[in-house]
């Protein structure tokens, strides 16, 4: 298990500061005070405007409590021995706009929600807090092309253009937690955003716009994020691509 794998270098600065790789395989017990010391500095805030802090919660909280807590304290529930829970911290530490969007979204939801039954658009919500990845993308030609799951005229035929005009920018604590020990089917869900800037500090504030048009998991299209060019070196073969049991096959590609 290591830091390694290219989905953690847009936390990098926060990995090496916190000193976090000290800890692998499993989180130190300093992990929550490095946390909190990184929010104080950092002066990160909800977007309710209160100072974010992270803390080791008396019991299990149901979706909704977990959800409700934190968008009415910004304290985020943190199991400080589980990479799981840290690994979700570090999101909120690199990108809080985003993360608070998704947690004011949620309690948007809950509000119109009639029983415990949670609805498509937490769904979609939940998958991409879990296991969301943007795709930026200066052209929108791109995403269409992974949207449709032609991955070889993607990630082969186009890769020059890929390396040039896409990035990707994983934002999902479940999938930077399987990244610590990458395998090939490892899937991540997209939220593409079209943009001149693959500048993902840039990115996040139209992360937060596409939020408001996301109704269900379906519109998400996956990813087997092992296939992005450059992040498993077995990819510079074009027949890493041709394992279907991995890239599934091609749709009719969007007009």
């Amino acid at each position: 298990m290591n830091f390694d794998h290219p989905a953690f270098a847009p936390y990098r600065a926060l990995i090496d500061t916190m000193d976090l790789a000290r800890d692998l395989p499993l989180p130190g017990p300093g992990c929550l005070d490095a946390l909190n010391t990184q929010a104080a500095s950092l002066d990160t805030r909800h977007s309710n405007g209160l100072p974010l802090r992270f803390f080791v919660p008396d019991e299990r909280l149901s979706a909704r409590d977990y959800e409700t807590h934190i968008l009415h304290s910004a304290r985020v529930p943190t199991r400080a021995d589980t990479w799981h829970d840290v690994l979700n911290a570090l999101v909120w530490l690199r990108f809080p706009r985003f993360k608070s969007a998704l947690n004011a979204a949620h309690g948007l939801a809950i509000a119109g929600e009639a029983g415990p039954v949670r609805g498509r658009r937490r769904d979609a919500l939940t998958v991409l807090d879990e296991s969301g990845v943007w795709v930026i993308s200066r052209d929108p030609a791109l995403p269409a092309l992974l949207a449709a799951h032609a991955w070889q005229a993607l990630f082969r035929d186009a890769r020059a253009r890929v390396d040039i005009d896409m990035r990707f920018v994983v934002v999902g604590h479940a999938l930077l937690e399987k990244a610590l020990a990458p395998y090939p089917t490892m899937t991540g869900k997209c939220l593409a955003l079209i943009a001149e800037s693959l500048d993902p500090d840039t990115a996040e504030e139209r992360s937060v716009m596409a939020l408001a048009g996301i109704g269900s998991p379906r519109q998400l299209a996956p990813l087997p994020i092992q296939g992005i060019p450059g992040w498993d070196p077995a990819n510079a073969d074009t027949a890493y691509y041709a394992n279907q049991e991995v890239f599934r096959p091609a749709r009719s590609i969007p007009s």
